[in-house]
């Protein structure tokens, strides 16, 4: 479960067999809508920036101020705490405002806080400090970019068109994952730190221009009377999450991926330059692959589920994609032989990853009422992606402790867990068809086939 946003990002309507499988960016009849494509266009730049950010900051503090795992997981963490710390209330908040305004306000603060991190490095004062505050303003942004992007889809796009608008934008951000992990380790080992900071400003830069563009006025729910108190939305939110079975499913399974994940994440970072001595251009190439696969496996995810059934494709996606990080701790010896390695494991990780994310995706918005999808998306994503920053601290602490490679495969061997809980769940029962909303949870599909 690569993403619990979307996960979480991570990654629909009544059936994901409806998406499109022509592996074009946008259907034809979604090109013709002129607000979706400025929301496809700035969601697709928002995410190259957010990718390239997620390698660039990391680099910097690797490559040019000879960071220790230790520092490394706390600037991880610093980046990932505001998941943990706002989802929910950016939840809330995301369900009664119109999205626009959210992603719009988020891409430019954004944009400011690393062209300032651009402008600190030019003038010889970007240290860890000024990353670690960067890094947390991206993060706190970003959570308010994911929650709303996440909601506007529904809002924007008729439901009968909403599982082909979904695999438009997880298309978007696979191509965006190509792009950017590359783009952020060439700059940061050819150039220098403030243009590699500078080139993902512009990407958030390029989204704020595209995303306010869009002129539909989208419904939101009706504020009758006196807002209810934050608090009590936010309850609402968890408890309808709690009491749905597969809902409930999701956000375990993300919570036990996004933490051994993001453990394993702090290790590799410093694996691939120390111990496989990889230069920073060619790490972000090795990242990069995932993107290739995550494109594959956003066209799978538009014929395999409809074909085998939800649930065997969940649960055997994720395993396969979770247990080929297993391998990263085995690689050794000369580059000809790690480089094609690293690209073969990344991009088996971002086939079925996308493959989970699509699908997990698919099912969460199918099952979850229009007034709640805010909150639901932002449940998830903060039982998921909040216990990231702890996975990071844990992962520097077990590489300095224990070392690169063992760390690297206990981490990996966390990931398992999982598909493991999908596996014993109601969710590896979910045949051809996604259950409509009126079904209750616990409802026992018949197997597919």
């Amino acid at each position: 479960m690569p993403d619990a946003s979307s996960c979480p990002s991570s990654s629909s309507s009544s059936s994901s067999s409806a998406a499109s499988g022509s592996g074009r960016p946008v259907p034809s009849a979604l090109r013709r809508d002129a607000d979706f494509r400025r929301l496809w266009v700035g969601q697709t730049a928002s995410q190259l920036g957010e990718h390239a950010s997620l390698v660039v900051l990391p680099l910097i503090a690797v490559l040019t101020l000879d960071a220790d795992a230790g520092r490394l997981g706390v600037l991880r963490a610093v980046g990932q705490a505001p998941t943990l710390l706002l989802a929910l209330l950016v939840g809330a908040w995301v369900d009664r405002w119109r999205t626009r305004t959210v992603m719009v306000l988020a891409d430019l603060g954004r944009a400011l806080a690393l062209g300032g991190a651009a402008l600190a490095g030019l003038l010889g004062g970007l240290g860890l400090p000024a990353l670690l505050v960067v890094a947390f303003t991206v993060g706190v942004l970003s959570v308010f970019f994911d929650v709303a992007y996440q909601a506007s889809l529904v809002r924007l796009v008729e439901r009968d068109r909403l599982t082909r608008a979904t695999s438009a934008i997880e298309g978007s951000r696979s191509a965006a994952q190509i792009v950017g992990p590359a783009l952020g380790g060439v700059l940061v080992s050819l150039l220098s730190a403030p243009i590699a900071a500078a080139s993902c400003a512009l990407s958030f830069a390029g989204s704020f221009l595209s995303i306010r563009r869009i002129r539909r006025r989208e419904p939101v729910p009706e504020r009758s009377g006196r807002a209810p108190r934050v608090w009590r939305r936010i309850h609402e939110g968890l408890r309808f999450v709690a009491g749905d079975t597969w809902l409930r499913t999701v956000g375990l399974a993300s919570t036990a991926f996004q933490f051994s994940f993001a453990a394993t994440m702090t290790g590799y970072l410093l694996f691939l330059p120390r111990d496989l001595h990889l230069s920073g251009s060619v790490v972000g190439v090795t990242l990069a692959a995932t993107g290739p696969g995550a494109l594959l496996g956003s066209v799978l995810a538009a014929r395999l589920p409809g074909r085998f059934g939800h649930g065997v494709v969940l649960v055997s996606a994720a395993a396969l994609g979770d247990g080929v990080m297993l391998c990263v701790p085995a690689l050794s010896g000369p580059s000809a032989v790690t480089i094609p390695s690293l690209v073969a494991v990344n991009f088996v990780f971002g086939t079925f990853g996308q493959l989970v994310n699509v699908t997990v995706m698919a099912v969460r918005q199918a099952v979850t009422p229009d007034g709640m999808q805010g909150r639901v998306a932002a449940t998830i994503t903060c039982v998921g992606m909040g216990a990231a920053p702890l996975g990071s601290l844990l992962g520097g602490f077990l590489a300095g402790e224990w070392g690169l490679r063992t760390s690297l495969l206990v981490t990996a061997a966390g990931m398992m867990l999982s598909p493991a809980l999908m596996a014993l769940s109601p969710l590896a029962r979910l045949g051809r068809e996604l259950p409509p909303r009126d079904v209750p949870p616990g409802h026992r599909f018949p197997p597919p086939g």
